[in-house]
């Protein structure tokens, strides 16, 4: 029986039009109402999270930054407590924005701490364009004096063209020690500490929870939602993820815009046909 469910937020509860759907609400809705627990699991901050709980009306802990920050759920003050917190080491940070000034002209380069982002550009494309998706404002500063300040930096974002993502995964992996490199989308390049993942934040919340892993569904869409989908005692893909994710998972449902969310609750935590 699944007693919590994990879910990634872009590309799984949110439909290519950044949307949930009503009927994906309605079947969260009645996982509420069953008293199982429904956690957004995300690389976004806490600010591109806490709407969408808002919207659902739920309240149950969150996962940010694919893992790096973990926040309980909300008291009747608003207040949230920090569960897990893990930051990349100062000195790869510092790593990570030499090689990119040296090289990669081309790449526009966030750092996120807490619950702030901040970026040397607001009027930079890329800044613009996630600005639209995740609906939070940036704040415009120095980076490099950001960083000095001993600010706890718990993810980087590199966005640009997919080639030269490519060519910057590859420089990082064999430049910078310490960190966990992947691609959330063909332009997106996320950077955390070495111990961050969603399945390990996951395991940070089995004890509040009262839950076993055997208890949970996981259910992603793309490749940082791996480990957490083969974590999970039912891992589920969506059907607009890549095959590799498919590949790894107990149960493929279908697409983001097919509430492929809603069937996967339905048929295995609601249990309807």
């Amino acid at each position: 029986m699944i007693k919590a469910i994990f879910s990634d937020i872009d590309g799984t509860l949110l439909n290519s039009r950044h949307q949930i759907t009503p009927e994906t609400k309605s079947a969260i809705q009645e996982v509420k109402e069953r008293d199982i627990p429904f956690v957004l699991v995300s690389a976004r901050m806490p600010s591109g999270i806490l709407p969408l709980q808002q919207e659902l009306e739920i309240n149950a802990p969150v996962i940010c930054y694919s893992g790096a920050l973990v926040l309980g759920g909300s008291d009747a003050g608003g207040h949230r407590e920090t569960l897990h917190s893990v930051g990349i080491g100062k000195s790869s940070v510092g790593a990570l924005r030499s090689v990119i000034s040296a090289g990669f002209p081309g790449i526009s380069l966030s750092l996120y701490s807490h619950d702030q982002w901040i970026v040397a550009d607001r009027t930079n494309p890329w800044i613009i364009q996630e600005q639209e998706i995740i609906k939070v404002d940036p704040i415009e500063r120095e980076l490099s004096s950001y960083i000095e300040e001993d600010h706890e930096i718990h993810k980087i974002l590199c966005m640009g063209n997919p080639q030269e993502i490519n060519r910057l995964a590859q420089t990082l992996k064999s430049a910078v020690p310490g960190v966990s490199i992947y691609k959330s989308k063909d332009t997106y390049l996320e950077i955390m500490d070495e111990m961050v993942s969603k399945s390990y934040a996951i395991r940070e919340l089995e004890a509040a929870l009262h839950l076993s892993n055997r208890e949970l569904m996981a259910i992603g869409d793309n490749y940082n939602d791996i480990d957490m989908i083969l974590y999970a005692g039912l891992g589920i893909a969506m059907g607009n993820a890549p095959e590799e994710v498919k590949r790894v998972a107990d149960q493929v449902t279908s697409s983001n815009d097919e509430d492929g969310l809603k069937a996967g609750i339905e048929r295995f935590v609601l249990i309807r046909p």
